[in-house]
C-alpha cells in the first residue's frame, strides 16, 4: 500500500484531514480496485497541493490579486483526473476503470484541457467567481452539507446563508450566462441565446419545440440549459457533471450519502475558523458580491442586446476579457469541508424476490458511468413482473401516479415521480418500467435498484409514512438514448397505480 502524502505544514495537515475523503472517494470510482485508489488519490492530492502553492504564490507576486482557480476540492478532483490521465500515457491505464479509460481517449475528455472557450460552461462560471462564493456554493449544492454546517465552516450567519446561497446561485448564473454568449458558436444556436435564457429564469416556462428539439442535438446549448436554470434541482448535476467531467454524478450520490451517513452517526465537525479572521473574509465576500450583483444586472442587458444583433464575423476569435472586478482578491477561507465517516458496505435490507449481489463486487461503491447493474448500496433488485395483490384486495388502483419530466438534455433527464395513495402506509416501494432503455444514475428521497427495465425505489427512513390519501414523491437523474418515453406499469408494495 503506498505511503500517504506527508503535509508541509499545519494548515496542509487540516486540509489533509477534511479533503482526503472526497479525493480518496473519486479515487476510488475512476480505479479498477482499493489499492490502485489509494495510489491515485496520493499522487493526485500532492499535485493538487503543489498547483495550490503555486497559486497562493501568485497572488503574493501579483500584490494580492488572486488568479482564477478552483475552490479547494474541485481543485483536488481535476487534479485525480489529470492524475489518471498521465496513468493512462504512461502505460498504467490497466489500473483504471475501463469506462474511464474509454472517456480519457474521447474527444469528451480533451474538452476540459482544450481551448478555453470551448470547455464545459459550469468549469468555466465557477472559475470565475470570487474564492468564498464558489466555496459556498459547492459544499452546498455538490458536497450536499447542510447549511448550517456551510456557515460554520465559512464564518457566515447561520441565519442568513440561505439568503446569501441565493444570491451566489444567481451569480454562477450570469457568469455562465455571460460565458455562452462569449463561446463561438453558430448563428442557430445564438438566435435560441436570447430566448434561452428567458426560459430557464421562470419555473412556470414552457420550452418551445424548436428549442426542445434544439437542445436534444445540441451539447453547447444544453449544458447551457442546465446551468442557466437553478430550479428544479438540476444544479449539482451540473456543476458535478461540469467540472469534474467521468463520473460526476456517482461522485454526487457518494457526496450525498456520506453527509447523511456523518450526521445519522452523530459525528463531531472539524474546528471551525477563527472568528475573527472567517467573520471578516464573510463580510468581505459579501461587499464584493453586491457589487457583482449590481454589474451583472447591467452586464446581463447589455449581453442580451448583443446576441440579437447580426453577426457576420469569425466566432473563433477569443473573448473579451471578464470585468476586472472578477479577480480582486476576497478573503481566503480556510479548510470549509468536514471529515465524514467511511461509507457503509451495504444499504437498507432487499426486498423480497431481489437477486444477490455478486460477492467480487466493491462494497458500497456507487454506479460508474454506464454500469448496466447499478452497484451502490445494495437495494435489491426488482424483477419486471410485479408481485400479484393479496387475495382481499380491491381490484381497482389504491393509488394514482403523476410522472414528470423536468428537464432533459442531449444524454440524460431529470424527473419527478408522486404517488398519491388512498391508504395509509408504514413503508413503501415504488416499482416501473421503462420502454427506451433508460438507465437511472442518481434519485433522492428513495434509494432506487434497476433490473433492466425496471426501477425500484425504495422510501428513505424519514418518509417511510404517508397517511391515507396523502402523497410521496421522489426525483432521479437518468441517462437516455434515441428516445425518452415516461415510464409505465408503476406499482405501489405490488399493488397496480393508475397513471
Amino acid at each position: 500500500m503506498p505511503d500517504l502524502p506527508t503535509p508541509q505544514d499545519a494548515s496542509e495537515a487540516a486540509l489533509f484531514s477534511e479533503c482526503w475523503d472526497a479525493v480518496l472517494s473519486y479515487a476510488d470510482l475512476c480505479t479498477a480496485g482499493s489499492v490502485a485508489a489509494t495510489q491515485l488519490a496520493t499522487e493526485a492530492f500532492a499535485h493538487g497541493m503543489r498547483e495550490a502553492r503555486s497559486a497562493e504564490a501568485g497572488t503574493i507576486r501579483s500584490a494580492g490579486r488572486r488568479p482564477s482557480r478552483l475552490p479547494r476540492i474541485p481543485l483536488l478532483l481535476t487534479a485525480v483526473r489529470t492524475t489518471a490521465e498521465a496513468w493512462e500515457t504512461g502505460g498504467q491505464g490497466h489500473k483504471l476503470d475501463p469506462e474511464l479509460r474509454l472517456w480519457l481517449n474521447s474527444d469528451k475528455a480533451a474538452r476540459y484541457t482544450g481551448p478555453p472557450l470551448q470547455r464545459p460552461l459550469a468549469l468555466r462560471g465557477l472559475r470565475d467567481m470570487q474564492g468564498p462564493d464558489a466555496e459556498l456554493l459547492w459544499l452546498a449544492e455538490v458536497e450536499a452539507l447542510p447549511l448550517p454546517t456551510v456557515a460554520r465552516r465559512l464564518g457566515l450567519d447561520p441565519a442568513a446563508v440561505a439568503e446569501e446561497l441565493d444570491q451566489v446561485r444567481g451569480l454562477f448564473r450570469d457568469r455562465c450566462h455571460r460565458n455562452h454568449l462569449d463561446t463561438p458558436m453558430d448563428a442557430q444556436c445564438r438566435s435560441y441565446a436570447r430566448l434561452l435564457d428567458a426560459i430557464t429564469r421562470s419555473p412556470a416556462a414552457d420550452t418551445p419545440g424548436d428549442l426542445s428539439r434544439h437542445l436534444a442535438t445540441c451539447v453547447q446549448c444544453a449544458e447551457a440549459a442546465a446551468c442557466l436554470r437553478l430550479h428544479g434541482g438540476g444544479l449539482p448535476a451540473a456543476l458535478a457533471g461540469g467540472v469534474i467531467g467521468w463520473g460526476g454524478l456517482a461522485y454526487l450520490e457518494r457526496r450525498r450519502r456520506a453527509t447523511e451517513v456523518r450526521l445519522g452517526a452523530g459525528r463531531p465537525e472539524p474546528a471551525d475558523p477563527e472568528p475573527g479572521e472567517a467573520h471578516e473574509a464573510a463580510h468581505k465576500a459579501r461587499v464584493a458580491r453586491n457589487g457583482l450583483l449590481v454589474a451583472a444586472v447591467l452586464v446581463s442587458l447589455l449581453a442580451l442586446g448583443v446576441s440579437m444583433m447580426p453577426f457576420g464575423g469569425d466566432h473563433d476569435d477569443a473573448a473579451a476579457p471578464a470585468d476586472s472586478s472578477d479577480s480582486q482578491p476576497v478573503a481566503d477561507p480556510g479548510p470549509s469541508v468536514p471529515s465524514v465517516a467511511p461509507l457503509p458496505s451495504s444499504g437498507s435490507p432487499k426486498p423480497s424476490g431481489s437477486a444477490e449481489k455478486d460477492p467480487s463486487q466493491k462494497p458500497g461503491k456507487p454506479d460508474k458511468p454506464g454500469k448496466t447493474h447499478p452497484e451502490p448500496e445494495p437495494q435489491g433488485t426488482s424483477s419486471s413482473t410485479t408481485a400479484p395483490p393479496d387475495p382481499d384486495e380491491s381490484e381497482s388502483p389504491t393509488c394514482v401516479v403523476q410522472y414528470d419530466l423536468v428537464n432533459q438534455w442531449p444524454d440524460g433527464f431529470q424527473a419527478t415521480v408522486t404517488v398519491t395513495t388512498t391508504r395509509p402506509l408504514d413503508t413503501w416501494r415504488v416499482a416501473w418500467s421503462f420502454r427506451d432503455g433508460q438507465k437511472v444514475g442518481q434519485m433522492w428521497d428513495a434509494s432506487f435498484s434497476q433490473n433492466d427495465s425496471r426501477v425500484t425505489a425504495t422510501a428513505a427512513d424519514y418518509n417511510r409514512s404517508v397517511p391515507a390519501d396523502g402523497s410521496l414523491s421522489f426525483g432521479f437523474l437518468a441517462s437516455w438514448r434515441g428516445k425518452n418515453s415516461p415510464g409505465y406499469d408503476f406499482t405501489l408494495n405490488g399493488h397496480d397505480c393508475a397513471m
